[in-house]
C-alpha cells in the first residue's frame, strides 16, 4: 500500500498529524474491515427498533417530574372511582336504552351509569338493577330521559383513571359490546378521544414511514437529486441505505435507553415518524457535503485518493456542524415533556451516530473498498492510471 505522501498528495505526507489524516490512513489500509464492522454494529443496534413502544401514553404521563394534576388524580382515585370527572358518553336509540344500560353495567370497568333527564340540573344518581336513573339534583324527583332525534345519552363512570390504558381498554370493549345492541350506538368522552387519537396516529404512522422510504428509494425525490449531483446511480443508493440503517440504529438504542435506563412508560406514536424525517434529512445533508467534495477530488486524483482527500477536507467542518446540531436538539431534553425528551434523544443521538460512524467510517470505507465503480455508470467508474487498489 503506497504511503499518503506520494500516492495521496494533499494529505500533507505520510506523517501528517491530526485525527482526519490518521483516519484516512487507517481507511486506506483497512477499508473492508471498517465498513463491515460499522455495518454490523449499526445492524445490532437496529434490532432494538423492533421493541420500540410507540402505542401512546396517558396524558398524566406526558409531564416528567412532579405534577400537581397527576398527584390530584391519584388522590381522587383513592376515594372515588378513577374515572370520576371523565365519564364515557354513550349515545344510542331510545328503544335500546335498557339494553345499553345492561351492557354498560355488565362491564367490570364501569362503576355506575346515569342517563340525561329532561329536568336535569346537576349531580347524578347511579343506575340500579331495576332500571335507569337520571341526572338531577340530589333528592329531586327523577324525570323522563331526554330524547333528541330518537336518541338518548348515558354517561358511564369508569373504575379506572380516564387517561389510563385500562380505561381505554374498557372503552374499546364497550364499543364492541354496544355495537351488538345497535350499530348506531356511539361511545365518546375524553377517554374515547384518546383512543381515537392513538389509533389514528398508529394507523398513519404505519403507512407513512414506508411511503417516505419509498419516496427516497423509488419515487426519486432525494435519489434523483443525488444522482444528478454525483452523476452516479450506485453511490446515491448506497448513501440512502446507510442513512436508513443509521436511523434504525438510533431508534433501537433509544428503545433500550427509554425502557431499560429511563423507565419511560412508552412513546407517542408520532415520535418515530418525526425522528425519521429529521434524521434522514440531516443524514443525507452530511453525505452530500462529503461526497460532492470526494467527487471533485476523484476527478483530479482518482477515486480512492479522492475519498481520503474528501474525508480530510470535510471532516472537521461536518463534525463541528453535527456536534452543534446534536447539542441544539439535546437542549429540548431539559423540558419536562415526554414527547420532546424522547424526540431530543433520538435526533441528538442519531446525529452523533451519523457524524462519527456513518459519515466518518462507514461511507468512506465502503466507497474506498468499492473503488471507481462507486461512480457507475459515469466515466469515473473506469479506473485510471492514478488508481490504487
Amino acid at each position: 500500500m503506497p504511503k499518503l505522501g506520494t500516492a495521496h498528495p494533499g494529505l500533507n505526507g505520510a506523517n501528517a498529524t491530526g485525527v482526519w489524516p490518521w483516519l484516512a490512513r487507517l481507511i486506506s489500509r483497512r477499508a473492508r474491515l471498517i465498513w463491515m464492522a460499522s455495518t454490523l454494529v449499526l445492524a445490532a443496534c437496529a434490532i432494538g427498533a423492533f421493541q420500540f413502544k410507540a402505542d401512546g401514553v396517558s396524558q398524566s404521563e406526558f409531564v416528567l417530574g412532579a405534577s400537581e394534576a397527576r398527584d390530584g388524580q391519584a388522590v381522587v382515585g383513592q376515594h372515588f372511582p378513577g374515572g370520576s370527572g371523565t365519564p364515557a358518553v354513550v349515545i344510542g336509540p331510545e328503544a335500546q336504552l335498557q339494553e345499553m344500560t345492561d351492557v354498560l353495567l355488565a362491564n367490570a370497568g364501569v362503576d355506575s351509569v346515569t342517563v340525561l333527564s329532561e329536568d336535569s340540573v346537576s349531580g347524578s344518581l347511579p343506575v340500579t338493577e331495576a332500571g335507569v336513573q337520571a341526572f338531577g339534583p340530589p333528592g329531586a324527583p327523577v324525570g323522563e330521559a331526554t330524547v333528541i332525534d330518537g336518541a338518548v345519552m348515558l354517561q358511564a363512570t369508569l373504575t379506572d383513571v380516564g387517561d389510563s390504558a385500562p380505561a381505554e381498554a374498557t372503552v374499546r370493549e364497550l364499543r364492541e359490546s354496544l355495537a351488538d345492541v345497535d350499530g348506531t350506538v356511539l361511545v365518546g368522552g375524553s377517554t374515547a378521544i384518546a383512543v381515537d387519537t392513538t389509533d389514528t396516529a398508529i394507523h398513519d404512522r404505519t403507512p407513512i414511514i414506508p411511503i417516505i422510504l419509498g419516496v427516497i428509494l423509488v419515487i426519486l425525490v432525494i435519489l434523483v437529486i443525488l444522482m444528478l449531483l454525483l452523476r452516479s446511480i450506485l453511490a446515491p443508493v448506497l448513501l440512502i441505505a446507510t442513512v436508513v440503517l443509521s436511523f434504525a440504529a438510533a431508534l433501537g438504542v433509544s428503545s433500550w435507553v427509554f425502557d431499560g435506563v429511563l423507565g419511560f412508560p412508552g412513546a407517542d406514536p408520532v415520535v418515530p415518524l418525526y425522528g425519521f424525517v429529521f434524521l434522514v434529512a440531516l443524514g443525507i445533508d452530511d453525505n452530500i457535503f462529503l461526497m460532492t467534495r470526494v467527487r471533485e477530488e476523484s476527478i483530479r486524483f482518482g477515486t480512492r485518493s479522492g475519498i481520503l482527500r474528501g474525508l480530510v477536507a470535510t471532516g472537521g467542518v461536518i463534525t463541528s456542524a453535527g456536534l452543534v446540531l446534536a447539542a441544539t436538539f439535546a437542549a429540548l431534553g431539559v423540558l419536562p415533556i415526554l414527547f420532546l425528551a424522547q424526540l431530543a434523544f433520538i435526533v441528538a443521538f442519531g446525529v452523533l451516530l451519523d457524524t462519527f460512524v456513518v459519515r466518518s467510517l462507514l461511507v468512506p470505507a465502503l466507497a474506498h473498498d468499492i473503488g471507481p465503480k462507486i461512480w457507475w455508470p459515469s466515466k469515473l467508474a473506469a479506473a485510471g492510471p492514478r488508481e490504487r487498489p
